[in-house]
């Protein structure tokens, strides 16, 4: 047969009508994917590494459902750092970088999603944000840690609650590491939708805290302009450190050198930012 002829029966005749036609057909389908799966494909919990030890602290969620929490407590610490992690992993998995943040002089607050470790619940990016205002909360009102002591680090996806962490709430500082502009755009590059998960890049220009954004320049995951981007919108004071041969998952040595030194120079940037709001 033909291939003109078959292709024709196949798509039928070329017209800009039926184009038009075709090119809605797709939006419509990536858009209803969109609005049902995007939570399945943003948030990716893995079985549980940690089982419910005394360190363990369940905090409660508006549902009655509980979110697992950890605490690392250092009383010589001027600065406590809420952490909100990555995708993937659990308080067990981060927990020698907990440890490392700990020694550096902070006292570390971080938890799991709902649906992550031994988090009851779903994961949703609303869910998400519920989960960092509960532990916020806790800080604030069970610990009695003023906001001005609280330091908000998100790492990729916990870019999106650390972010609007910053935004509701007057924190001490906000740390973005390896985090995007919105999580559609880690795929679609170009905004496609009139909505979007964690849309970083709407709330960013209003947090009023100092702040500093981490990207590797060979992040393979969430390409190194989504912090560029950030870094740009971002109102003064702010600091950025761009992690050389650095990818998503990985960074050697020298990089790792250097994040942990931008770290303790943004402390400082907290320091004299709150000196000068005080005079």
């Amino acid at each position: 047969m033909n291939k003109k002829i078959l292709i024709r029966l196949l798509w039928g005749k070329f017209s800009i009508r039926r184009l038009i036609r075709s090119v809605i057909f797709v939006y419509v389908c990536i858009f209803i994917f969109a609005v049902i799966w995007s939570d399945r494909r943003i948030f990716l919990p893995q079985p549980s590494s940690y089982e419910d030890l005394p360190e363990i602290i369940k905090l409660k969620m508006d549902d009655s459902s509980t979110i697992s929490a950890l605490h690392l407590v250092n009383p010589e610490a001027k600065y406590t750092v809420l952490y909100n992690h990555e995708n993937a992993v659990d308080l067990g998995d981060i927990r020698e970088f907990l440890d490392y943040y700990y020694s550096q002089g902070f006292s570390v607050f971080t938890y799991d999603y709902s649906g992550y470790g031994t988090s009851e619940g779903k994961s949703t990016s609303r869910n998400a944000e519920k989960n960092a205002d509960t532990a916020l909360k806790y800080l604030v009102e069970h610990k009695k840690i003023p906001l001005s002591r609280i330091i908000v680090h998100g790492r990729s996806v916990g870019g999106g609650p650390a972010v609007y962490l910053a935004y509701k709430y007057d924190v001490a500082g906000l740390i973005v590491e390896s985090s995007f502009v919105t999580a559609f755009r880690v795929i679609t590059q170009i905004p496609l939708f009139p909505f979007d998960k964690f849309r970083n890049i709407d709330l960013i220009d209003k947090v009023n805290c100092p702040m500093l954004v981490i990207h590797g320049k060979k992040d393979d995951m969430i390409p190194f302009w989504h912090g560029e981007k950030l870094f740009q919108k971002a109102k003064e004071p702010k600091m950025n450190c761009w992690l050389d041969n650095t990818t998503h998952n990985y960074m050697p040595f020298d990089a790792e050198v250097k994040y942990w030194a931008a770290i303790s120079s943004f402390t400082e940037l907290i320091n004299s930012n709150q000196k000068d709001n005080s005079n």
